[in-house]
């Protein structure tokens, strides 16, 4: 038997992940993360949304937009088993699901309204811009905190990367909180928790010494190097734009 539904998405994330690469695998590991949700049609209304002030944490159930065409698997090669074994999609938080949906606790810092749009303002998000935001729920503590829970093999935090700034980026940071239209984002603390996580694919970690990466923040071209083992970062600027 096969049960199909529908569903539209009730708001879109702003989120400073403008690319896949480099977003965190778990929400609330990088807190530095700001985005803001935005309602949209039907559901930018007051009626909606009153009572969020009172709530600090909220689950985002959302699409994996750009995995809509993706065939899923039944099996992956999770980044904390180093992509060499494999577990069942189920076991995962895989973006190769049968329907392709996510979840995340993020936090609540704020509800706005201007000019008619209605926005939830939140901090530590996984989310790549533009994610459609199906369903928005509070986080209950008595009720998601299960402090005997097991996780299996993803049971502790992730180790941390070490992370330096040449003193060409250094510079560059010094420009971005110099000026008015990008200083409100704590560029040095995002740029580090960020890639103390290690975006790269599993089965390059400690393989590829002196290999360069670059990632999107923002409107922000970021580049980095691995050199004995840590990220320098090398270059910040603003990113070109497509075409």
């Amino acid at each position: 038997m096969t049960l199909t539904y529908s569903m539209e998405a009730i708001a879109v994330v702003d989120s400073p992940y403008q690319e896949k690469f480099a977003i965190p695998r778990q929400p609330g590991l990088v807190q530095e993360a700001t985005g803001v949700i935005r309602m949209l049609g039907e559901y930018n209304r007051e009626e909606y949304i009153r009572g969020l002030d009172t709530i600090s944490h909220i689950w985002l159930v959302f699409v994996f937009h750009q995995h809509l065409n993706a065939k899923p698997r039944p099996l992956i090669r999770p980044p904390r088993l180093g992509g060499n074994k494999k577990i069942g999609v189920f076991a995962s938080r895989s973006t190769y699901r049968p329907n392709p949906l996510g979840m995340s606790v993020v936090a609540l810092d704020h509800v706005t309204s201007e000019n008619g749009q209605w926005c939830l303002h939140i901090r530590g998000l996984d989310l790549l811009d533009g994610t459609p935001i199906l369903d928005i729920k509070p986080y209950l503590p008595y009720a998601d905190i299960v402090p005997e829970a097991q996780a299996g093999y993803a049971s502790d935090p992730p180790s941390q990367v070490d992370v330096t700034y040449t003193s060409e980026a250094q510079q560059q940071l010094r420009r971005l909180s110099e000026n008015q239209a990008t200083a409100q984002v704590s560029w040095e603390s995002f740029v580090r928790s960020v890639l103390q996580q290690d975006p790269r694919p599993a089965y390059k970690q400690g393989s590829d010494e002196n290999a360069e990466y670059g990632m999107t923040l923002y409107d922000q071209n970021i580049r980095w190097r691995v050199v004995q083992g840590a990220f320098e970062v090398f270059s910040i600027q603003e990113a070109e734009e497509d075409g």
